[in-house]
C-alpha cells in the first residue's frame, strides 16, 4: 500500500495544504480517505477526477467532505461524462448532506453520479477490507482502517481518546493521527479532538508501528505538534505534509 497526504490542514484549509484527504493505492485502486475543502485540487496532480476507486468519509464537517461538491460538478459536466457512479462510504446521511450542501433535491441529490453507502463495521472495497469504529466528535464520526495483505493503515479522522480507536488500530503498520488541540491548554474542550499527547498514547496503547500526526490547524506548528506527540510514543513520530508518500 502506499498512502500519499492530500491535504492535512485541520478545521480549514490551510496556506500551504487543503484540509483533510489521504489517498491509499494498491493494485491499481485508489481510495481517498476524507475529502476536505481545497483537497480536490491536489488529488488531480495524481489521478483525474473519474479515475477515483472509492471514497471514505469519516464524517460530514466541510473540512472532510466539502469537496464532494466539486467532484460532482467534475463527473456531472466534464465533456466526457458520463462516467460510472464513484462509491462513497461515509454515516448515515451523507447522500442528504451533500445534496443540501450544493443546493440539490435530494432525489437524485448526487446519486447519478456518486453512489452513497453507509458505514458497517467492515466491508470490503476494490482491494482493501475496510473497518470502521464510532468515534467521540459532536457528529457521528468513524476511525478507519484499511487492509491489504498482511498491512494496515489506520486513520482516526476527528476524535477525543477513546477506547474504540485503541481497539481499531491495535497493531497498524500506519496511525494517521489528527492532533488538533495544543497540549496542556485548560481550554481545551472535551470529547472533540486529539492533543499530541493524546495520540501519541493511543498509539503506544495500541501497538501502532509508525504515527504520523496530521489535521493540524493552521494557528498551530505541525512539527512542534509531532514533537510534543514524541513524549508519549516511543516508535517513529512523522510529521503529515503536502505530497508526503508513505510506503506500507
Amino acid at each position: 500500500m502506499k498512502l500519499t497526504v492530500l491535504g492535512c490542514s485541520g478545521s480549514v484549509p490551510g496556506p500551504d495544504s487543503p484540509a483533510s484527504s489521504y489517498l491509499v493505492s494498491a493494485d491499481g485502486f485508489d481510495l481517498v480517505l476524507d475529502l476536505g475543502s481545497g483537497a480536490l485540487g491536489a488529488l488531480q496532480r495524481h489521478l483525474a477526477a473519474h479515475e477515483i476507486g472509492a471514497i471514505a468519509l469519516s464524517h460530514l464537517h466541510p473540512d472532510h467532505c466539502m469537496d464532494l461538491c466539486g467532484l460532482y460538478v467534475a463527473l456531472k459536466y466534464s465533456p466526457s461524462s458520463p462516467f460510472p457512479r464513484i462509491p462513497v462510504y461515509g454515516p448515515p446521511g451523507a447522500a442528504g448532506r451533500m445534496a443540501l450542501a450544493y443546493d440539490l433535491p435530494d432525489d437524485p441529490g448526487m446519486e447519478e453520479e456518486l453512489e452513497f453507502h453507509t458505514w458497517q463495521e467492515c466491508q470490503q472495497i476494490g482491494p482493501f477490507t475496510v473497518r470502521t469504529a464510532p468515534m467521540v466528535h459532536p457528529v457521528p464520526a468513524y476511525a478507519i482502517r484499511v487492509e491489504h495483505g498482511n498491512k494496515s493503515i489506520t486513520y482516526t479522522g476527528d476524535t477525543g481518546p477513546n477506547e474504540a480507536l485503541v481497539e481499531l488500530a491495535r497493531g497498524t503498520d500506519l496511525l494517521l493521527s489528527e492532533a488538533a488541540l495544543q497540549d496542556n491548554n485548560p481550554d481545551n474542550p472535551g470529547d472533540l479532538h486529539l492533543t499530541p499527547s493524546d495520540a501519541g498514547e493511543q498509539a503506544k496503547r495500541a501497538g501502532v508501528k509508525r504515527l504520523v500526526i496530521t489535521h493540524v490547524p493552521p494557528w498551530y506548528d505541525r512539527v512542534t505538534q509531532t514533537e510534543n506527540a514524541r513524549r508519549t510514543f516511543p516508535g517513529e513520530v512523522l510529521t503529515a505534509t503536502p505530497g508526503a508518500v508513505y510506503e506500507i
